[in-house]
């Protein structure tokens, strides 16, 4: 292949990942591998098909093994946690709750079935962290 059309693939792997892939940095460095291998062929065009390949090939997985995980951390790494659940958020019980119990609550605008899978009963009106979720039973845990 020839010197401009490593550089034009180049290109266009890295306007794909602006576009298509939302960053993820998979793109990225085959584009550069490709350009590189376009810069190689540029100055030295004696340099065979196979071989083009071949460096093209190498400096792709290599560059990604070694560059992608520190780039990515480096530009996504630092989001937040997206929480999906009601663990960890805190309810408040309209009835008293014996463990081993179960008793319907309001959360978020809903009616929940409650379980204390806790050893203390807990009183009405006490607020409780929601330990986990079995189906669409909020269990928690009293101290």
């Amino acid at each position: 292949m020839s010197w401009w059309g490593w550089v034009i693939a180049g290109a266009i792997l890295l306007g794909a990942e602006l576009t298509l892939v939302s960053a993820e940095f998979y793109f990225v460095f085959v584009g550069i591998a490709a350009i590189i291998v376009g810069c190689v062929t540029a100055m030295a065009p004696a340099f065979r098909g196979w071989e083009q390949w071949a460096l093209f090939g190498f400096l792709a997985v290599v560059s990604m093994v070694i560059f992608r995980s520190r780039v990515y951390r480096r530009f996504r790494g630092h989001s937040q946690a997206v929480n999906s659940g009601p663990v960890g958020d805190v309810i408040t019980l309209l009835a008293p709750l014996a463990p081993g119990e179960s008793c319907r609550t309001e959360y978020r605008g809903t009616s929940w079935t409650v379980r204390n899978e806790g050893p203390a009963a807990v009183p009405a009106g006490a607020r409780v962290p929601v330990a986990s979720v079995q189906g669409l039973t909020l269990i928690i845990r009293s101290d």
